[in-house]
């Protein structure tokens, strides 16, 4: 087993935590992750506070976090105390600047996760006293920026020994088995921040058909667009993006966006339509390249276990290539 910075500051197990993703983790996922060992979280996403109210009474009592959009929680940032009147493990924000949710957060004497997708952006994070930065490379699934995991880790890992060492890092993009975990370690990580795996776990809240889409895809299927904030009318700021499997959908809009936006509300009443009923052939599944090493639907717990298991099994082997 690994112990970690990371698994010593939330008492966890594993060194592993579950983003929290919109729509897709709620309470059940992120009770199964931390059952397993790890930490999950609740995904706050837009803001809707019945849903997240319904969320925490899923929990069994298990101990999870909560993330939310930073740019949308602005709008609504009353919800912020709401969540933190439930007592989280943890805090988890991402995409804006974190700079007028810190004191409240800290004041309740909860951990702060600032999720960030640049060098600048990490320091800006340290600044403000997050205790866990989550290194996020274009990889990922759903929202991100341009920055590749395998250089984005290390070299916020070198600026943390140098200028914070007390503050935690975390890996996230194209993290889904033992060897990713194995590799983020290596990377300087303390532990890894993993979405896309847990978005095929039987607890996430996505479509049976959506799932199947994903099985069948591979890295290669999926993109980076803006269609899907476009079609779902969300006013995104210009620098994120979202990686979703590649449909009809995209293959007729994304290097039209203005003519996307000339027909949008027609566009978004069918785009949510099939979501609800899972026609990946126009709706998109919020998955990133890891989904070329997803080939079924299991249990987190089950999910997390191998994960585990494979990177311990790798770190071990290594010994055998030293001379």
């Amino acid at each position: 087993m690994f112990s970690t910075r990371l698994t010593k500051k939330l008492c966890i197990k594993h060194p592993v935590i579950q983003a929290p993703m919109a729509f897709a983790a709620g309470g059940r996922l992120a009770a199964a992750v931390s059952a397993a060992g790890g930490l999950g979280f609740i995904g706050g996403a837009y803001g809707d506070e019945q849903w997240l109210s319904e969320q925490f009474k899923l929990l069994d009592h298990q101990s999870v976090g909560c993330g939310f959009i930073t740019w949308s929680l602005k709008q609504k940032p009353w919800l912020l105390d709401r969540v933190l009147e439930q007592q989280p493990a943890s805090l988890f924000l991402s995409f804006g600047n974190p700079a007028i949710f810190v004191d409240s957060i800290k004041a309740a004497g909860v951990t702060l996760i600032c999720q960030v997708q640049t060098l600048r952006d990490a320091k800006h994070a340290i600044d403000l006293g997050a205790d866990i930065v989550v290194a996020q490379g274009t990889e990922a699934g759903g929202h991100g920026e341009k920055r590749a995991t395998f250089t984005l880790v290390p070299e916020i890992a070198d600026y943390i020994a140098n200028h914070a060492p007390e503050t935690i890092l975390c890996a996230a993009g194209g993290i889904g088995d033992g060897r990713g975990l194995a590799a983020a370690l290596m990377l300087g990580a303390d532990g890894v921040l993993v979405g896309s795996r847990f978005w095929a776990a039987q607890e996430a809240l996505v479509h049976p058909k959506l799932w199947k889409a994903a099985i069948a895809a591979d890295g290669d299927d999926t993109i980076r667009t803006s269609v899907v904030d476009i079609v779902r009318q969300l006013d995104w700021p210009e620098r994120y993006n979202a990686r979703v499997l590649k449909n009809d959908f995209t293959a007729r809009w994304h290097q039209n966006l203005s003519g996307l936006k000339s027909v949008v509300k027609d566009e978004a009443l069918e785009w949510q339509s099939a979501l609800a009923n899972g026609d990946a052939t126009i709706a998109n599944a919020f998955v990133g390249e890891v989904t070329g090493l997803i080939s079924e639907i299991e249990p987190a717990s089950i999910i997390l276990e191998r994960m585990i298991k494979e990177a311990c099994q790798l770190i071990k082997n290594t010994s055998s290539l030293l001379d």
